[in-house]
């Protein structure tokens, strides 16, 4: 982390009350710290935030958010436990900076010119972010909102908005209704993927031939109650909604009529509707 990162924290850590426990650890390293350099622990010395918050991320991927602790932390960066609370304060700050951290991977673009290309980009790239870190969309419920990297990915996705004549609040509602669809998409991904687990499970050791009268079966039950004629009409037609193959191609379409809509309800747009601001 870049020492103007450090220097941005400053005005979120301001808002956490740290446990009486991580509080009292925190006091004993900023006593140490006062009497001189040279009562820094070696390898607390050797240790950055950056090194201490990607081996949280690590852990996390491997394990889930629940995993995170500031011992097992110091394990992964063969250090003890105290060397850490010279960079980190408390085990909630980790968290935070790991959630910042991930969710800083996003990566919004400098405003192009494009805002279609911009947010575009970002939301393709907050898919493969959530992706690559699954946990994190349920973890970051209970975290704060934002940190600096958030942040800066929300300004450059608000800049890339400049020039269109939008009020603010209108400019917000773009950007967070961008990514609101990336994280909905990401969620419905899961819950496909968690589905083809289950259906390989149901059918673990059952040939094909038996799978497919299985199917058969399902069909006819589904078509004989009369309430499902259009999946059944979908089903006939070996159309399956849930195909991984056919995700990216889903993606792109559901993205493409998000700023399709966008484009329209812009000002000056032929096609131009109300804002809802509220």
């Amino acid at each position: 982390m870049a020492a103007d990162d450090e220097e941005l924290w400053a005005p979120f850590l301001a808002f956490r009350a740290e446990d009486r426990h991580a509080a009292r650890l925190r006091r004993h390293v900023e006593q140490d710290m006062k009497r001189g350099s040279r009562h820094v622990p070696r390898r607390a010395a050797a240790l950055s935030r950056d090194e201490i918050v990607q081996a949280a991320i690590k852990v996390a991927d491997a394990e889930g958010a629940d995993a995170i602790s500031m011992r097992r932390i110091a394990r992964e960066v063969n250090a003890g436990t105290m060397s850490l609370y010279w960079h980190i304060a408390s085990k909630e700050e980790l968290l935070d900076l790991v959630i910042d951290t991930v969710l800083g991977e996003q990566q919004a673009p400098e405003p192009s010119g494009s805002w279609r290309a911009d947010l575009g980009t970002l939301a393709r790239n907050a898919r493969s972010v959530f992706h690559q870190h699954r946990w994190v969309m349920d973890f970051m419920v209970g975290r704060p909102p934002s940190g600096p990297r958030s942040l800066q990915n929300l300004e450059r996705a608000l800049g890339s908005l400049d020039g269109l004549g939008l009020d603010k609040a209108t400019a917000m509602n773009i950007v967070f209704t961008v990514g609101t669809y990336a994280l909905g998409t990401v969620l419905r991904e899961i819950q496909e993927a968690n589905g083809e687990r289950y259906l390989e499970q149901r059918f673990a050791g059952v040939t094909d031939q038996e799978r497919t009268e299985m199917t058969h079966e399902f069909l006819a039950r589904i078509r004989a109650t009369g309430r499902y004629p259009h999946m059944t009409a979908l089903i006939e037609a070996g159309i399956d909604p849930d195909a991984a193959d056919t995700r990216d191609a889903r993606f792109e379409f559901g993205l493409s009529c998000i700023l399709d809509g966008i484009a329209a309800r812009l000002p000056g747009s032929p096609t131009q509707a109300p804002t809802a601001t509220g």
